[in-house]
């Protein structure tokens, strides 16, 4: 059933992907950053310093949904014991750790003029701060152990039971008063931001999105050289 994951499959059509995507992501995030920096309205109170907004929560995004990614492949490790899916998750998480640190600045940053400090314990960024500590332990549990089955195993339960940070973060500023604002974007109500933003924020989520995927690819080649490379070295 895992024919599709066949690791030597993907690894011949993966050089032919990996310029296709670098093509899509150049045209996407120029015509995303044109949009969010001059065809944008400013916001009314936060001024300028909105367009921050067009980094930070498509990064937010990314980081949560490849995080989500690379739990639901670690359960299914236990369930299947395909050991190709642990390299499909190891090679997510690089750009998820990213993604994660871009969000963590970039919120920074944006607080600094909005809420008059660089940094607050709010509930939203300290969740987000956890999850930069999973990325970080998640990727480190695989130097730190050199059995392999040993590092898969302690980085999976990390993923597994890192999830429930997830709806942490998401409903962290309906469950606590923080300084975030709820969100502006529903797939079930209609959004309170207007089409002026909200168009430029999804063409740089795809910008993200398609980067993350360029990631992945060069990650994913990279963790199969290795392997033949070990095969090699065992003849």
């Amino acid at each position: 059933m895992f024919e599709f994951f066949n690791p030597y499959k993907i690894f011949r059509i993966n050089s032919t992907l990996q310029k296709i995507i670098f093509f899509c992501f150049i045209i996407v995030l120029s015509v995303g950053l044109v949009e969010a920096l001059f065809l944008s309205p400013e916001d009314y109170l936060q001024k300028d310093s909105v367009r921050i907004m067009y980094v930070h929560v498509p990064a937010a995004w990314i980081s949560l949904g490849i995080f989500s990614t690379i739990a639901l492949l670690s359960f299914s490790v236990f369930i299947f014991k395909n050991k190709n899916l642990i390299l499909i998750s190891k090679s997510l998480a690089p750009s998820g750790i990213l993604f994660t640190l871009i969000a963590l600045v970039t919120g920074s940053i944006w607080g600094k003029p909005t809420w008059g400090t660089w940094w607050a314990w709010d509930a939203r960024i300290t969740s987000m701060l956890i999850l930069f500590i999973l990325y970080t332990l998640y990727l480190l549990s695989f130097r730190i152990f050199e059995d392999q089955d040993k590092s898969n195993k302690i980085s999976s339960i990390i993923a597994i039971f890192g999830a429930i940070n997830i709806p942490i973060i998401k409903f962290s500023v309906d469950w606590w008063n923080t300084l975030h604002q709820p969100a502006s974007i529903s797939l079930t109500e209609k959004s309170a931001i207007h089409t002026s933003m909200l168009i430029p924020l999804i063409i740089m989520t795809a910008a993200f999105a398609l980067f993350s995927v360029l990631i992945f690819l060069m990650k994913y080649n990279t963790e199969l050289i290795k392997i033949k490379n070990k095969g090699l070295k065992r003849l």
